[in-house]
């Protein structure tokens, strides 16, 4: 069987010059690295207590709708502003050229509730840091964050701080 990094392809100066970009669609295309990455991700969870898996859009859904659905867990998403029906809060956050919204629905996370949250990558940390300021606001508890890569170059986990995070796989560069 094939390691989890030899299922990430990797695509040079993308999107642009000096960037290797970290390419997921090569494992969710292929059955035995969709199945390798979701029992990886799962396996980083080994004796947490959760009552609820929380993704971000959109990769973060591809992962964590079939960890929730493994653990019997119901499944949160956090969507780019605009994307849901019922009232919402959301959160800003930078990106390298400029800001984005996220957004969940504000009935989303019961207070007390104890909150995985899921995403394919971490680089710099916005995304998943905004995701915690609101399942905080909501009253729920990040007990994980479980992630299958991280780009350690960017330091995104110093923005999470204080919180547990893991993933699959570590690249040292950017």
């Amino acid at each position: 069987m094939k390691k989890m990094e030899e299922y990430v392809r990797a695509i040079p100066d993308f999107p642009e010059p000096g960037i290797i970009f970290r390419d997921v669609t090569s494992v969710l295309q292929d059955p035995d690295g969709l199945k390798l990455a979701v029992d990886s991700m799962i396996g980083l969870l080994d004796g947490v207590e959760c009552d609820v898996i929380a993704g971000t859009e959109s990769r973060g859904f591809m992962f964590g709708v079939p960890i929730a659905y493994q653990l019997g867990k119901g499944f949160i998403p956090v969507r780019k502003k605009g994307k849901l029906p019922c009232e919402t809060i959301s959160a800003s956050y930078d990106l390298e050229y400029g800001s984005a919204e996220i957004e969940m629905h504000k009935d989303a996370i019961k207070p007390g509730q104890k909150v995985v949250l899921v995403d394919d990558l971490i680089a710099t940390g916005g995304t998943l840091a905004a995701s915690i300021e609101l399942i905080e606001k909501l009253g729920g508890k990040v007990v994980k964050v479980v992630l299958l890569m991280e780009l350690a170059g960017l330091k995104g986990r110093e923005k999470l701080s204080g919180y547990e995070v893991a993933s699959v796989i570590t690249y040292e560069g950017n």
